[in-house]
């Protein structure tokens, strides 16, 4: 499903990132970074908490308004009952939305967003989404003191947090259009390989999306995945091309390919979590676009739709991807 927005855009962004995302390539892009995981918090979810409402913060100073002034909150995380979105909704004080869609909740936020802005039925609305790395891999895994080892196809779940405002206001970005998903399982059980997991979902969309617009990839300056890592990228391509019969080899990345020195830095195969896409695109890919350096650019979310119960009962990882379109206005 592929819907079309006329008058959405996007006036400001903040990020707000972790240690790792800090020495990486793309560090001096970043609002604000923290040296430690802690971030002067007791436990790994307070930590994540605080840079989910730190970028809040820093948005909002940057349009310059007060938190009274905004119609809607919409953010969501990967922690159990989204707890991160809702101590920041608390702090906030406004109407709230709190959405799950593992990794691919950057895009999900944005369309429903978008939807709303689109149709008159709010003026304004913050979309943000967090995730950390200790909090996600004691939840999903293992806690990172157990030392547990783990494959080169694991992915590194990114420390951080992402806040768009969107409005009918004219600005230099605008959300073109936003294609929702479909949940996309060829049988995959390997809770490590997650790339493998949902780039069958992140092609099923890609597919669609072009498709519905009759467009070819090389309409868009870039094609942006939000966490398949190294080897899932790959996977895409190679999926993409044989199975649908479309090449994106020549604009495309991946955010967890781009968000860290891959080989220097102690990451596996690259970024996974909401802040993956966040961090890349709302600090690195806006300045990009803001400079007129890209004009049209496709984020495709991806994410893994798994638990503890299901992964422990050998069940299969369901993905699901969903795309924004950013267009460069004038």
């Amino acid at each position: 499903m592929t819907i079309k927005f006329n008058n959405v855009f996007v006036k400001a962004a903040s990020t707000v990132s972790g240690p790792y995302e800090k020495n990486g390539p793309l560090n001096h892009f970043f609002d604000k970074s923290y040296n430690d995981l802690y971030f002067n918090q007791k436990t790994w979810e307070q930590a994540e908490m605080k840079i989910l409402a730190a970028s809040v913060d820093i948005l909002l100073n940057k349009v310059n308004m007060e938190k009274k002034d905004v119609d809607l909150f919409i953010s969501g995380d990967l922690l159990n009952q989204i707890v991160s979105s809702n101590f920041v909704a608390s702090y906030i004080g406004i109407p709230f939305l709190g959405l799950y869609g593992a990794c691919s909740v950057s895009c999900e936020g944005l369309i429903v967003g978008s939807c709303l802005v689109n149709n008159k039925q709010i003026n304004n609305c913050i979309c943000s989404v967090s995730s950390h790395t200790a909090a996600a891999e004691k939840q999903f895994r293992n806690p990172i003191e157990y030392g547990a080892p783990r494959p080169k196809t694991s992915t590194f779940t990114a420390t951080g947090a992402g806040s768009v405002y969107l409005s009918s206001e004219l600005s230099d970005i605008k959300i073109e259009s936003g294609t929702i998903g479909k949940v996309v399982d060829l049988g995959i059980k390997d809770a490590f390989n997650m790339g493998a997991a949902m780039a069958p979902a992140a092609a099923d969309t890609i597919y669609r999306h072009l498709t519905d617009f009759k467009r070819e990839p090389g309409y868009y300056d870039l094609i942006l995945t939000g966490d398949l890592g190294i080897y899932g990228k790959k996977f895409l391509i190679d999926y993409l091309k044989t199975e649908y019969g479309f090449d994106i080899s020549k604009n495309y990345d991946d955010c967890g390919t781009m968000l860290y020195n891959i080989g220097e830095q102690p990451v596996f195969a690259g970024a996974s979590g909401p802040a993956s896409s966040a961090l890349v695109t709302y600090g690195y890919i806006f300045n990009k676009m803001k400079k007129r350096e890209l004009h049209r650019v496709l984020l495709v979310a991806t994410g893994a739709l798994m638990s503890q119960t299901t992964v422990n009962q050998k069940l299969s990882i369901p993905g699901v991807a969903h795309a924004v379109s950013f267009e460069v206005v004038g």
